[in-house]
């Protein structure tokens, strides 16, 4: 409660008892009563009530987010030139008056849910989009009376400049903004390029009136039924081709494991025989030179034996020729024969 308000509330309460002393004053008379001490009362009373009255209808208190256009039947233009500000100011009384302004942030809703918007029913905004189709818009603008033209705005528009123009304004934008766009871009890559439009010409145009934007939501986009059937059918046709490339590509990939499966067992079949047949070779190549050794070896063995029978079967021969019949022969360990060996050996050869 500001002083003003108190002040006019005790002014009331005076008013009432100089009416009630008043009316006791009469009552006195028509009974031939004495009045003695209340003619000063009423008189009293009168004058307290004047006086708060009048005080009460001089002093104005405007509140933090508030202005006031100062209307005075003693100014030139019907109007004071400079609006006042927030805190308590004297005018004349009633003489002067003063038309208040909220500069508090307001919010003015369109939207087709009943009873949210600022205008009960349907409010959305119907436009159509640059290739015909049909679309409606919930949105709500926040903005504020500028508080530096508040007297311009008594001018123009006194009370009525939310209706006047905050609705037809961000009406005609979100109209002007949507039809410079196709409806596919509106449902996807482009939406926030509709609102930065529609802001911006929202946000000139207000301003143009002495109202600033502090901001614009795009609430709700909706559709006709018969394109939000079509998209519906259009979604669920993407969603089952989507499925039909997911199995094909499944597929391609279950072919792709079997394939390199047995590409690799393949390989390794062809690795172990490889491996086998090195073995093999490795084998009979070591075979071969262990025969060739082996061979080697018996040819000596053979040469060495034949080399010792034949000189030990002259030896026998040219015994039995010294003594024919001799059936036993001593010879000293590591010692050669008593009588040398003739030469056998072909003269010439």
């Amino acid at each position: 409660m500001n002083i003003s308000t108190l002040l006019q509330g005790i002014a009331s309460f005076a008013w009432i008892g100089f009416i009630g002393v008043l009316i006791m004053i009469f009552m006195r008379a028509s009974r031939n009563q004495p009045a003695k001490g209340l003619s000063s009362l009423v008189i009293v009373l009168l004058v307290v009530a004047i006086l708060l009255t009048t005080a009460g209808a001089g002093l104005v208190f405007l509140q933090a987010n508030e202005y006031g256009v100062v209307i005075s039947a003693f100014a030139p233009k019907g109007y004071r030139d400079v609006a006042l500000t927030p805190g308590l100011h004297w005018i004349i009384p009633f003489v002067e008056s003063v038309q208040k302004y909220s500069v508090a942030q307001q919010t003015y809703t369109m939207s087709s849910a009943t009873g949210e918007g600022a205008v009960t029913g349907d409010d959305s905004i119907q436009a159509r989009t640059k290739d015909g189709q049909q679309v409606f818009i919930d949105a709500s603008v926040i903005y504020k009376p500028d508080s530096t033209q508040i007297i311009q705005l008594h001018i123009n528009w006194q009370g009525r400049y939310e209706e006047m123009v905050v609705r037809p304004v961000s009406r005609a934008a979100i109209r002007n903004a949507v039809s410079q766009f196709g409806v596919e871009e509106l449902v996807s890559t482009k939406r926030a390029e509709l609102e930065l439009a529609i802001r911006t010409e929202i946000e000139t145009k207000l301003k143009a009136n002495n109202v600033t934007m502090s901001d614009f939501l795009m609430r709700n986009i909706s559709f006709s039924p018969e394109y939000a059937t079509a998209v519906e059918q259009k979604q669920i046709a993407e969603q089952q081709a989507q499925q039909a490339k997911f199995v094909v590509e499944s597929k391609k990939q279950e072919a792709e494991q079997a394939r390199q499966t047995a590409q690799g067992q393949a390989d390794a079949t062809v690795i172990a025989a490889k491996g086998a047949a090195e073995s093999a070779v490795i084998a009979a190549k070591g075979a071969a030179e262990a025969r060739l050794v082996q061979a080697d070896a018996e040819a000596k063995a053979n040469n060495l034996l034949s080399q010792s029978l034949t000189s030990t079967l002259l030896q026998y021969q040219y015994i039995l020729k010294l003594a024919p019949g001799v059936q036993t022969i001593f010879i000293p360990s590591g010692n050669q024969f008593i009588l040398p060996l003739p030469n056998t050996t072909v003269p010439g050869q």
